[in-house]
This record gives structure tokens, sequence and C-alpha cells, in this order.
């Protein structure tokens, strides 16, 4: 290799026909993505309210509608349920009991000290009188040693906390000597003050909602009490201490002043809490979500004409404000990538699992436009079913749904490539087709259903009337399928159900009518060889047809037989027999450029290939492959048909040649390539079945008496040689289909070279027959007596065949 010839290298630019089909993918989720993902159309954002509606406006999806008033009364609501809060504190109450209870205690002890005083004093006084010196000096002497020392006054206002008046203080002075009455004292004071006490009970009374929260500050736990009877107030506590003490009775003196110092020292346990409680409220009404109002996809915002109120106005705000633009780039994103993921997955699944399922470039072409296509007509679809239900209020928009052609592209996808791909196909396109319609499960078993169903009864559709046949049976599918809708989701069977009963029927035949007008467009873009283009193929005024009989009238005539053979064959083993037949008809039209060099054509004795070196022959032979090829693309056949002729040789042997080309030159070595076909081998089970009956079909005109045993024998014999020479190795043929295919090859031979009776021959074709002997069995060759002599004896001769016939 030159350096030159290194440096060339492809195309960066250029990608595999894998890359290809990734790229197609990926560009048809794309597509499918910016369809689906906008639920709807242009919203107007020219309303105000009071302003006429130029047109109905429905919801295309469904949004949820912010109700801020309904919000604002709901965290009123959670608001007003928060119980307020109350702290309870009972130290401060017992604290005031225990120094009222010691303040009583100093003062008796006081008024005791001060009784042993003034005795003291009094003793003194009586020892002074009677003895005056000694008595000085013995009064002086106890004073200072055995009388008590006054003890200061009581401080009762600090010990107490509050202010004490003179007559308060004298009424505690006495009372603290009635130790029996202290002591009861205290203990109702301790039982009334252990209660719960607000400063003012009326106040709290006007306050109650039923239920409060008390904190104990002490212990630091809550309770939610709901019984105002347990409350008291200051007030309530002194009337109820009184009734303890005095039931009833009149109350002393020092005992109102008593009381009224206990009023000065109670203090309410039992406080408000205002922040504790406002914070509580703030948690609850931030706590509380957004009150949200569903309007539902399809739901009639406003009509034509009407007067926009402020309601539909925050409807239509709403709707225009629904449309998030990172909320709408996420949800693109998700469903891109789910997407990708289902084609992923389905394609790889069916690649390695379904047997016929494998598409190339120009199919997932195919199969992308039709995708992309029908989503557009749904799409479309959508956007005037709404317009028809402003214009046919009473039709609900939904019905137009059953309309669309859903199972077209099914129906379309098996006329052109197979079932698998058609089931495939309809899979995918079910799925993504109620993802469209908002994720609806029903559509999607109603498309999925349509599309087998299409699908199914529009296989080898070799009739117009075909197609409409199957039409009808989708038309009843689709209302089957309404039905069962119907009763899966509750509806009420009224005028709405009559409504799409009657457009899934005629969605049905839709399908059929517009498939019939869409397989020559797909025949012409994709140069796909469908039934139909086969049935118009089939007609052998076909130009090229009409030249292969003129020009080489006995391949022509082997054509036909073969197409004989191989249609009833295909037909045996569930092969496509218009493909089969068709093929036939074409594979040998490459003999056309040289026809007297092949057996079937040439006028005996007169073999050109006498001339030629066997390599030649080979070459000649080999070539008529190529020159098939080259008419098929010229004439438009198809890819289906063009392999055919390319493979119904495969790569066999031209044994006769080759054999000439060894006992012709026996010393050097003749190479066996040069004398096999170049291939391929059949890729498909029509290929092989052509291959097979051209072979048979030629060595059955070899037989000298073609009895069926003879045939049998034939056909087994040159069905084992292909198959044994691996002509069958890349096809899908099995070993039953080969003994199918044999036992009707021996059928329609057998019907081909059936024996005839012999009949009596006038005797003027005697004296012919002799006439031709004598010319040396020249049968190509007129005697010249029969040509000037022909006039009577023709005539005679045709008055005894009618004759013979009866017809005259």
């Amino acid at each position: 290799m030159t350096p030159k010839h290194k440096q060339i290298k492809q195309p960066h630019f250029l990608m595999s026909a894998a890359t290809h089909k990734r790229v197609l993918l990926l560009l048809l989720a794309l597509a499918l993505t910016l369809i689906i993902i906008p639920k709807g159309g242009f919203v107007p954002d020219y309303y105000s309210p009071g302003d006429i509606a130029s047109r109905d406006i429905k919801t295309p999806r469904g949004f949820l509608l912010p109700e801020p008033e309904l919000t604002e009364k709901k965290k009123q609501d959670a608001e007003q349920a928060v119980l307020s809060v109350y702290d309870y504190d009972s130290r401060p109450n017992k604290a005031a009991i225990a120094n009222l209870v010691e303040v009583f205690t100093l003062l008796n002890a006081e008024a005791a000290r001060n009784e042993q005083r003034v005795a003291a004093e009094s003793m003194a006084k009586d020892v002074a009188v009677e003895l005056p010196a000694v008595a000085e000096t013995v009064v002086a002497t106890e004073v200072d040693i055995d009388v008590p020392v006054m003890i200061p006054t009581v401080d009762v206002a600090v010990t107490l906390g509050v202010d004490i008046s003179d007559e308060q203080l004298i009424a505690l002075r006495h009372l603290a000597l009635e130790d029996l009455f202290v002591e009861q004292f205290s203990h109702e004071m301790n039982r009334s003050l252990n209660r719960k006490i607000v400063g003012n009970l009326e106040l709290f009374q006007s306050h109650w909602q039923g239920a409060i929260s008390i904190r104990d500050l002490a212990s630091q736990k809550e309770v939610d009490v709901v019984e105002v009877t347990n409350i008291l107030g200051i007030n309530e506590v002194v009337s109820e201490l009184r009734e303890k003490l005095f039931d009833g009775e009149t109350v002393p003196v020092d005992v109102v002043q008593l009381i009224s110092v206990v009023q000065k020292l109670i203090r309410p346990n039992l406080t408000f809490n205002q922040s504790e409680t406002e914070l509580r409220r703030r948690v609850a009404g931030e706590a509380v979500l957004p009150v949200l109002l569903q309007v539902k996809r399809g739901e009639m915002i406003v009509r034509e004409g009407e007067r926009v109120t402020e309601d539909q106005l925050r409807k239509l705000r709403a709707l225009q404000t629904s449309v998030d633009g990172v909320k709408m780039l996420r949800s693109a994103a998700g469903l891109l990538l789910g997407i990708l993921l289902l084609f992923y997955a389905v394609h790889r699944f069916a690649r390695l699992n379904i047997r016929k399922y494998d598409p190339d470039l120009r199919d997932l072409t195919f199969l992308m436009s039709v995708f992309f296509s029908l989503f557009i007509i749904a799409k479309v679809g959508i956007f005037m079913s709404m317009a028809l239900q402003s214009a046919f209020p009473y039709i609900d928009s939904a019905c137009y749904y059953y309309l669309l052609p859903f199972a077209a592209g099914a129906m379309l996808v098996r006329i052109v490539l197979n079932s698998e791909v058609a089931y495939v196909f309809s899979l995918l396109f079910a799925l993504l087709v109620g993802m469209l319609f908002g994720n609806n499960l029903f559509i999607t078993l109603y498309v999925l259903v349509g599309c087998v169903t299409a699908a199914h009864w529009g296989r080898h559709s070799q009739a117009r009337s075909n197609l409409y046949r199957a039409g009808l049976y989708l038309s009843l599918v689709n209302m089957l399928m309404v039905t069962a809708i119907y009763a899966l989701s509750d509806n009420v069977y009224d005028i709405q159900f009559v409504y799409r009963l009657g457009s899934a029927f005629i969605g049905g035949f839709g399908c059929a009518v517009m498939v019939n007008g869409t397989i020559p467009l797909m025949e012409s873009l994709f140069k796909y060889t469908t039934d139909f283009k086969l049935m118009e193929l089939a007609n052998t005024n076909t130009p090229i047809l009409r030249e292969l009989m003129i020009r080489a009238p006995g391949t022509y005539h082997h054509s036909i037989i073969v197409g004989t053979l191989v249609e009833n064959a295909a037909e045996a083993i569930g092969a496509n027999p218009l493909l089969a037949r068709v093929a036939a008809y074409y594979h040998d039209i490459g003999k056309i450029k040289k026809p007297l060099y092949f057996a079937e054509n040439m006028r005996p004795p007169e073999n050109r290939h006498d001339k030629l070196a066997p390599s030649m022959s080979a070459l000649i032979l080999i070539s008529h492959v190529k020159d098939g090829v080259e008419l098929a693309r010229e004439h438009k056949l198809g890819q289906e048909l063009i392999d055919v002729i390319r493979q119904h040789h495969g790569t066999a042997l031209i044994k006769f040649f080759y054999d000439k080309a060894q006992q012709r030159d026996k010393e050097t070595q003749v190479n066996e390539q040069d004398y096999r076909y170049p291939g391929p081998k059949p890729q498909t089970r029509e290929a092989a079945l052509i291959m097979l009956a051209d072979a048979v079909e030629a060595a059955g005109r070899t037989l000298s008496d073609p009895t069926p045993a003879r045939i049998q024998g034939m056909v087994q014999k040159i069905i084992n040689n292909i198959f044994i020479d691996g002509q069958l190795d890349e096809c899908e043929l099995t070993l039953k289909d080969l003994h199918e295919i044999a036992k009707s090859f021996n059928q329609i031979l057998s019907g081909i070279f059936h024996q005839r009776i012999e009949y009596p021959e006038p005797a003027y074709k005697e004296r012919e027959k002799d006439s031709k002997k004598e010319n040396g069995n020249d049968l190509y060759r007129e005697p010249a007596a029969e040509s000037r002599d022909s006039g009577n004896r023709s005539q005679k001769g045709s008055q005894d065949d009618l004759k013979r016939l009866g017809m005259s």
C-alpha cells in the first residue's frame, strides 16, 4: 500500500448504520416529547372582568387553582383551634401562707414574752413596797439577772410583703393567740390557694372558648382543661374561705381584718401567657397548606359571548401561570428519558427474542415517519375536538377522539413490513398515545386493541377490498372497546355513549381509507414492494415481461412454471405466496440481453457455447444475474425482487462448464470460484423456494418418461444436492419445510407432465411425417413440396379436424 493510500480515511462525519438508528430514535423521542408536553393551545391574557369572551376556553390540562380567601379562613380556623396557654404556678401562694403562719408564730411568741415581762415588773413593784432598801437591791439584782429582756416588735409588713394597718396588726396579734383558729385557718388557706386562681373570673369566663392549656411551671407538665368550674377568682377564694370558716355566721372584726390581709396576700396562680399563645397560633397558621381548587382537564372556563367574571379570570390567569418554565423543562427531561428507555427496552427485547424483528435503517425511517405523522394527527385532532364542541356543545369533545385513525399506522406497518414489527409498533404507539391524552389508561387499551386488530386483518392484503374488510372488523372491535371502557368507568349509558359508538365505527373505516391512500406514497418514498405493488407486477403485460416473452420465450415459459411451483409451495410452508410467484416471474429477466446463450431459448442444433471457452460460457451465464438486477432497478421493481434476483442462484456451481474446463485443461488447476455464482445465498424463504423450483423445473424437462415416481426421485435428488451444497444455510427453511416443498413440487410437476392419449391422425399427416423423415428429420425446415402445394391440403385438412372435434 502506498503512502497516498494510507492517508485515505473514512471521513469522521460519516456515521455507521447503528449510529444512524440511534440518532433516528433520539430525534423521534425529542419530537414526541415536544408534542406530548404542551397540554393546550394559546390562552388569551387580555381579558379583564366584564370583557366579552371571544371564544370558548376549555382547560387543556388539569391544574390546581389557589383559593386565597379559603386559605385565609382555614388559617384563622387553625389559629383559633389552638388553645390559650395559661401558666400555673402555686409557689407564690404557698409562700404567702407560710409567711402568714410564720407571722402568727412570731406574734404568739412575742405575746408570751410580753406577758412574762409584765409579770416580772409587777413582782418587783410588790417587793419594793414591803422592803424598800432591800427591795431595790433585790429588784435591781433580779432585773439584771432573772427578768427577760424585752423582745422587739415583729415587722409583720416585711415578713408578709404587704402593707399592714394598725387595726390589721392588732387583729393579727389577737388572733395569733388563738392556736386552734390559726390551725384551722391555715388548713383552709392551703386548700383554697391550691385551686386554680385567676385575677378576674368574670373576664376569664368572657374569653372562655371551651378549653385551655395549662402549663405547670413547677413540674413543666401541660394539660388541657375543659371544665371552668374548678377555676376561681381572688374574690371567690376569699368568699369561699369566709364560708368555710364561719358557715354563714357573723364574722368577728379581727377575722375581717385578717381576711383583708389575706386578700392582699393572694396572687393569681393561673396567668395567661400571651406570647406563647400567639407563637403557637402563628405556627399553626403557617402549617396550613393553601387551599387549591382542582380544575379538571376539559372543564369549560368561559364560553364565547359570556362576560368574564373575576372567578373565571382567576382561572385563566392560573392556567397561564401553571406552565412553569423550570417545571416544564424538568417534565420534558423526564418524559424524554422515559421515552428513550421505553424505545431501547422494547427494541432490544424484540431484537433478541422475536425472530422476524430486524428493522434496518430504511425500516426505522419509515416507522419514525408513521409514528410522528400519527402523533401530529392526534394532536391536531385534540384541538379540533375542542373546536367542534364549541360548534356542537351537546356532543362531548371526548367523543371526537374515537374518530382519530389510531390503528392506521399498525395496519400500514403490517402491510409494508411484517406482523412482528407491527405488534412492537402497536405497543409503543398505544403507550405514548395514552401519555398524550393525559396518562389515560383507557385510551391506551383502546389504541392497543385497535392496532393489533388492524394489523391482524390487514395481513396479505392483495386487493383494496381486503382493507375495507379489515376496517369493518376494526370498527366492530372499536365499538366493543368503547362499551368495555364505559363499563369500567361506571359512566351512564346516555346519548354520549351512542356518539362514542358512532365515532368508533367511523374511525375504523377511516383507518382503511387512510391506509388505502397512503400505501402508494409509502411505496414511492421508501421504495417498498407491498402486496398491492406485487399485484401490479403480477400482470404479465408489464413492459419487462412482454419483452421477456418476445425475446426469450423459453425463459418466459420457464418463469411462469416456476411461479406456479413456488406459489403452491409457499402456501404449504406459510411463506408469502404472492411475493414468491411475482419474484419467480422476474427472476430470470437478465436473460433478455443474451437469450440465445440459455438452453430454453436455443434453436437446435445451434449451440453458441460450442464456440466459446468454458470460462467465457460461465461468465455469460453468471452475468444474467447482474443484468437482471440492473433491469429490475431500471424498471423500479423494488428491493425485495432485486434481492431474489441476486440470490436465486446463490453461490451454486455451474457444474457442466466446470467439468468441461477440467476435461479440457487437465494439466492446469481450474479455480472452482470462477464457475460459481457470486451470491449471496438465499436470505429468505421466498428466494430459497425460487432457487429450488428453478432447478427442479429445468431438470424436469430432461426426463424422457416423466412418471410420478421419476419426478419424485428427481425432486428429492435436486433438493438434497442444493441442501448438501450449503445453499440453504442462510435462509429460514426447516427440514419439515423441505419435505412440504418436495410434496408440493411433485404434485404440480405431475400435473404438468401428465401423459396424454394418442389420437389417430389423418393420412396426409402420416405422409408429412414420412416426408420429414426423408428430409433428414430437420424439424426446423419445411419441405419444398409442402410449401408449393399447401393450399388444397390445408383446406382439406382443416375440414377433417373440425369434423373430428365435432364442430361442423
